[in-house]
């Protein structure tokens, strides 16, 4: 299994691994359906395997873990990996998706909350537990998307996953938007932290910003930018004329 460090001579049906730091507003999806079209008008490979080891929502930046050709195989094991996330979170405002992918929705009282208060309720948030995810989700309901129902107008609670975060903390607090530092297991649904804080808090709360940092061992400085992976193929595509 080859991380990245790629040339004219890798058979990527062998099993290769890209470390990607997913754009902002791209979906995973996206980047999937831009590395196949490369292997493809690039490179020759008409069908091949390929897939990512953990969905990040739209307006989540950082690492996703694509694997090609028999790499697949390790999916499951790498999704089983611990996650870092940076959350950037403000208080006092919920949006129907507790990102800001649509606008607020509902305002309430923020003024009261303190760092101590922060650091107090944050504990309370350590271990397994069960965490009812977004509506606005990929979750499956009845072989439908969550999402699909929400943007359809249907109102209901998701039945609670169990995750677990094995670590939170402050980065940076500037009263109402508090950057953390999570660590958690997949599954885990970083906008849904966001709003059980608001509520631990009495108060709301939704995601400003979401990246992720690390995925087991691959770590978000290691990986390479969409742009730097389109070069790759480009000159691949040079050296194997």
């Amino acid at each position: 299994m080859i991380v990245n460090q790629i040339d004219v001579n890798t058979k990527f049906e062998d099993g290769v691994v890209l470390v990607i730091d997913k754009p902002y507003k791209w979906t995973s999806f996206d980047v999937i359906r831009k590395i196949q079209a490369m292997l493809k008008h690039n490179l020759g490979y008409k069908k091949i395997k390929i897939g990512h080891a953990g969905t990040l929502d739209p307006l989540a930046t950082g690492l996703l873990v694509v694997c090609i050709g028999k790499a697949t195989k390790q999916i499951e094991k790498l999704q089983a990996q611990e996650k870092e996330y940076i959350a950037n979170v403000r208080f006092g405002a919920t949006t129907p998706c507790f990102d800001l992918e649509k606008p607020v929705d509902v305002e309430y009282p923020y003024e009261h909350i303190t760092r101590e208060s922060v650091e107090a309720i944050l504990p309370q948030f350590l271990g397994v537990q069960d965490q009812i995810p977004p509506l606005f989700s990929a979750k499956l309901v009845d072989g439908v998307r969550a999402y699909e129902l929400a943007r359809g107008g249907v109102d209901m609670e998701l039945k609670p996953n169990k995750v677990e975060i094995r670590e939170i903390s402050i980065l940076n607090y500037a009263g109402r938007d508090v950057d953390f530092l999570v660590k958690c297991s997949k599954g885990t649904y970083i906008r849904a932290l966001a709003r059980d804080l608001g509520l631990a808090l009495d108060s709301g709360a939704h995601l400003t910003g979401l990246r992720r940092t690390a995925n087991g061992v691959f770590r978000v400085e290691d990986a390479l930018s969409m742009e730097k992976v389109e070069n790759i193929f480009n000159e691949l595509k040079q050296l194997r004329k």
